[in-house]
């Protein structure tokens, strides 16, 4: 049986305590997305602002709301 990615996810986090790095690193291997890139190298820069504008942006284009699936995507690393 396979096991969940996001599980997988959070196991790492709790053994290494750093999601940034374990999500820029992930992102640097597996993407060649020039818009991917850009926010990569904005984490890196730390313009947390700018990531967070396009988030919202992009959840708004998809009639999501950002500020809940945010809470809900905290809360399952908190469990």
């Amino acid at each position: 049986m396979m096991n969940n990615p996001l599980n997988e996810v959070k196991r790492f986090v709790k053994q290494q305590g750093n999601p940034k790095e374990l999500l820029i690193n992930f992102m640097q291997k597996n993407n060649s997305n020039p818009i991917i890139n850009n926010l990569i190298g904005m984490a890196q820069k730390g313009d947390v602002k700018q990531v967070e504008n396009f988030a919202r942006n992009a959840f708004k284009e998809q009639g999501r709301d950002f500020d809940k699936e945010l809470a809900e995507f905290k809360n399952f690393f908190r469990s």
